[in-house]
């Protein structure tokens, strides 16, 4: 009986929910019967919407739509003006100084005199800026500032339409930091009245207004009808709502996509993934018209981290502390089959380092990883004393669950060589445990690009972040790579900070201390009657521009 209930109340509340946006739109000089309500599906429930939390995909994409931060990027990556509309940078690269715009207002609220949204200020970034690095919060985007900036005294407001920011050491990629979803601008007395609850009553400035939130059930957001941005003269946002449902089975959410109930969907599924693609990535005959299907680069890298802190005994008692070992296994992967043959074509082989495709600056004439040549592997096997991986231990591979199939075909691969391997599958939250704590040395990782600089992904190999206090999993050392590293940060020029970038990646492809497997792409799925979808390599989702016919 309880099965039943749950259904029918959930119809019941989507029923309700429509009827708000419906009233909403009659209140708008637009006939009610025009509305445009854009449909998706996430399939797990938000953490937050609280920019200081943003930190999963879910919660940035929803975050996305209801605020705006200083900068923002377009769909090259590029860096363009938003709340800001123009901006300077002192000569030693510590000083940065933005002009902000006087047309835009956060959103209407009670909390605001007269229940209108007030105008947005200088003080207004200095607050939310202080708020990630402020103990009291113990926000998830700390990192963006606590090792970058003083204190509190650091973000100033010199008149309400000036914002500076002082810097204790220079950072090239910090107007890319920028555009992360944590450094949006929030409401002080917002904020401080609903304290923790302002994750599920935020109040922004973006494209979008926040209505309702019923957590594991469904999220409805409305025209923001006092929008500053437009495109081509035209007043943005186009849609008058968007209502996110939380189907946790991809094989549902994936029906109702095809049901036409769904106007957008993401990630293909294993479960359905023959279906919908061919092996070599096109979309199969039984859905060509039905819908559109799009892939793009993904800032994502697939890999296989090697810890090699020799102090360490599951490294010293290890072959995996042999660099020709090591070797060995980037040359038994191959890469194009794997992709070919468990993801039906999506991603892109990783044969050069690992910044993947996509990012500014990747260049892989410059940087030469390892493309699958089993004959070079087992070559390197003899010369490490290992010939046909006689006398070699069994290795253990860790991996979470949902990746099983992958480091399976990667068992398969270098069991093709000789190497022995028993695949350890745990819990995603286990496996991240173990990898912060450097207790595994060979596990399957993942390194999404929280800004679009390859400085994001070459920290990773920086001494200084070693665990705990940074995700150098692999605990990778070498003073030569520290010291590019560090002269990185005092170089402005793009194009020779991408140099240093590059001779730091070749570091890393010759100690072979991970296995780069793919550069990931994402998969998006939108109905014939929508337009406008901005799609960049960052995977964000932006819907401001979307048209629904």
């Amino acid at each position: 009986m309880l099965r039943m209930i749950r259904p029918i109340f959930y119809r019941i509340l989507c029923g309700l929910l429509l009827a708000v946006i419906t009233v909403t739109a009659c209140r708008n000089p637009r006939k009610a019967g025009s509305k445009k309500t854009f449909s998706m599906n996430l399939d797990q429930n938000l953490t937050s919407m609280d920019p200081a939390f943003a930190r999963n995909q879910n919660a940035l994409w929803m975050i996305n739509q209801v605020f705006n931060g200083l900068v923002q990027i377009d769909s090259n990556l590029h860096i363009i003006p938003c709340v800001a509309k123009s901006w300077e940078i002192s000569e030693d690269g510590l000083s940065y100084t933005f002009h902000l715009r006087n047309d835009v207002y956060f959103h209407d609220d009670p909390l605001f005199p007269g229940g209108k949204g007030r105008k947005v200020i200088a003080s207004d970034f200095a607050y939310s800026f202080y708020r990630l690095i402020d103990p009291e919060v113990a926000s998830s985007g700390g990192w963006i500032f606590s090792d970058k900036v003083k204190d509190h005294s650091s973000f100033s407001a010199p008149d309400d339409t000036t914002f500076r920011i002082r810097l204790s050491k220079p950072f090239p990629a910090f107007m890319n930091l920028l555009t992360t979803q944590y450094c949006s601008v929030v409401p002080r007395e917002v904020v401080e009245h609903y304290g923790r609850d302002f994750r599920s009553h935020p109040v922004g400035t973006g494209p979008f207004r926040f209505r309702y939130w019923k957590e594991d059930e469904i999220l409805v957001l409305l025209k923001n009808e006092n929008y500053w941005e437009n495109e081509n003269g035209k007043k943005l946002p186009y849609l008058d709502a968007i209502k996110v449902t939380f189907i946790s089975d991809k094989q549902s959410a994936f029906m109702s996509f095809l049901k036409k109930e769904l106007d957008y969907f993401d990630k293909v599924d294993g479960s359905y993934r023959d279906d919908i693609l061919t092996k070599s990535g096109k979309m199969t005959s039984k859905y060509k018209g039905k819908f559109r299907l799009y892939k793009r680069p993904y800032l994502c890298t697939e890999y296989i981290g090697i810890m090699v802190d020799s102090t360490k005994a599951i490294t010293r008692n290890s072959p995996l502390r042999l660099k020709k070992v090591r070797q060995a296994i980037n040359y038994a992967i191959d890469k194009p089959k794997l992709i070919k043959y468990l993801r039906n074509g999506i991603g892109i082989p990783a044969t050069a380092g690992f910044v993947p495709q996509g990012m500014p600056g990747f260049d892989s004439t410059v940087v030469k990883g390892y493309h699958y040549n089993p004959q070079k592997a087992m070559q390197l096997l003899k010369e490490a004393g290992f010939p046909g991986g006689r006398n070699m231990p069994q290795l253990t591979l860790s991996t979470s669950t949902n990746y099983k199939d992958l480091i399976e075909f990667v068992q398969g691969e270098l069991e093709g060589i000789g190497i022995k391997v028993k695949v350890d599958v745990s819990p995603s939250s286990s496996l991240r445990d173990l990898m912060s704590k450097n207790e595994v040395n060979f596990f399957r990782g993942s390194w999404i690009a929280d800004y679009p600089d390859a400085e994001n992904y070459l920290a990773v190999f920086y001494s200084k972040n070693k665990v705990p206090n940074g995700p150098n999993y692999t605990a990778y050392y070498n003073k030569d790579f520290d010291q590019l590293f560090e002269q990185s940060y005092y170089e402005r020029d793009d194009r020779k900070r991408y140099l240093l970038y590059q001779q730091m990646e070749r570091m890393i492809i010759d100690y072979a201390n991970m296995v780069p497997i793919l550069y990931d792409q994402s998969v998006t799925m939108i109905q014939n009657n929508i337009s406008g979808l901005n799609i960049n390599p960052q995977n964000l989702l932006i819907l401001k521009t979307v048209q629904k016919k």
